[in-house]
Order: structure tokens, then sequence, then C-alpha cells
């Protein structure tokens, strides 16, 4: 068996054991390369049906040729989409750059208090996100399921032991899951999937007439594109394999502080 066919089966089975294991689960969808290939995987763990809804947490600053391409997919796909937005802090005006919030700040407001009150709402008490350890350092400590308080909030001391494939799922009553199936891949192994799957992602990733491609895709105030002619995937693939500027480099919230990224999981953010 093939690298890419073990990552897929190993993404499948953590899949499906949460599916198995866990109540009223929803899938976080960001709309990027890495939660649309876990959309794809979703597909092919549960026969080509979605078992459970996609939740997108719209700031209102995404660029609008994401929205357009979430939209064909949920239509194409025939997806459950719940779409969660903190309309609150949109109203008062607080967000960056319109308002006194750093970008960090408007992070938390649009992010994870817009994820939270949706979970809320719904009561999902699991949800699959496409996070992996390789994007960045604070992410290498997370457990494929890893457990939230009811805050949402992440406590990195206190993540349970995974060896050999043993995964703890019995917690108790209240308990908020995460669930990683991507934890163990790489960017070049999103891509290299998206390859030989021939997998639709953003026409974003792809490089521009000014030479120009977004390597990971955010709000648009606050997400900037690298220099690049990769114009295909076969491009990008060879692309990162020679490259020394790291994924998130054109995220500015992650240049705020040096413990920006990390403060932002600790409270509840992806």
């Amino acid at each position: 068996m093939d690298y890419l066919s073990k990552l897929e089966n190993q993404s499948i089975y953590i899949m499906r054991e949460a599916f198995n294991k866990f109540e009223n689960l929803a899938m976080l969808w960001s709309i990027g390369k890495d939660s649309t290939v876990l959309l794809w995987l979703a597909r092919k763990a549960f026969l080509g049906h979605v078992p459970f809804p996609l939740v997108h947490v719209d700031t209102s600053y995404k660029i609008p040729s994401m929205i357009e391409y979430r939209d064909k997919l949920v239509k194409d796909w025939n997806l459950q989409l719940v779409v969660g937005q903190n309309k609150e802090v949109l109203d008062e005006g607080r967000t960056y750059p319109n308002g006194k919030a750093t970008r960090v700040e408007c992070c938390g407001m649009l992010k994870k208090d817009g994820l939270k009150a949706v979970l809320d709402k719904h009561n999902y008490t699991g949800v699959i996100v496409g996070v992996r350890r390789d994007e960045d350092p604070t992410r290498a400590k997370e457990r494929y399921f890893s457990p939230r308080d009811k805050n949402m909030e992440w406590n990195v001391a206190d993540q349970p032991p995974e060896l050999w494939d043993q995964f703890k799922t019995d917690y108790e009553k209240g308990t908020h899951i995460r669930i990683h199936p991507l934890l163990h891949w790489t960017e070049l192994n999103v891509w290299e999937y998206i390859e030989r799957e021939n997998i639709t992602v953003s026409p974003l990733y792809y490089a521009n007439e000014k030479g120009e491609r977004y390597r990971s895709l955010g709000c648009y105030p606050c997400t900037f594109p690298v220099k690049s002619n990769a114009s295909n995937v076969a491009e990008i693939i060879q692309e990162l394999r020679t490259t020394k500027i790291s994924e998130r480099s054109g995220r500015a919230q992650d240049k705020e502080s040096e413990d920006a990224f990390e403060k932002l999981r600790r409270d509840g953010y992806m």
C-alpha cells in the first residue's frame, strides 16, 4: 500500500471511530484545502454521504470567491451547511480594521466566539477539524481526540496519551471533543492527495497574473499571497519540495505577538 493510501485509511478510521463513539457531531469547514480534503475523506468514509452537518464560521471578511466556491460545493454534493456568525460585534463595528480591535482580538471575537455560539446553539458535542501538526508548532501538541472544557478552552497539559493507535473516546458527560483526522498529514501530503484524487480546491491557491498565490486562506484584511508561479497542482507540489517559506507566512495576525496563535488555540480557536 502506498503512503497516501495509508494516510487516507488512518484518517477514515479516525472519522468512523468518532462517528461511532460521539453523538451530535459536526465538521468545521473553513473552505481551505485541508478541510476540503477532510470533506472528501468523509464522503469516502460514508459511501458518498456526509452524515453530519458542516459548520462554517463566516467572519464576513472572506474573499468573495471563497463563498462562491463553498456554495457551489454544497449544492453539487448535497451537503448540510450550518453558517455561524458573531453578528453582534460586526453590527457594533468593533472588528479589525474598522474598529479598535487588534487582528488577534478580531480573530477571537469573529472566529472563536462565533464558533462557540454556533456549537452551543446546536449542542454539538464533538467537532471534526482539519488541523495538521506541521502547520504550526502549537498544533504539534494536539491529539487526534482532544478534550475541551465547557468554554472550549484547551489545556495542553491535560491531553490523553495516544500510543499505538489506542485512542481515548470515553469522556465524562458534557466534555467537548475536537477530532483531528489530518493530524499526521503534511502540507505536501495534502497537495499530493489533491492531485491523486483530482479534488477541486479554491482557485486562490493557484498563481495569478501577478505571480502570486495563497498558501493559506483566511480573512482578506489579514491574509496575503506569496510570490509564486505555481499555476497547477503539480507545480505547487514541486514548489513545496524546495520552498523555505512557511505555510502561514501570509497570516498577519500570527505576527502581532509571538504567542498569538497559541493563545487563540488555548481559548478554543482551531
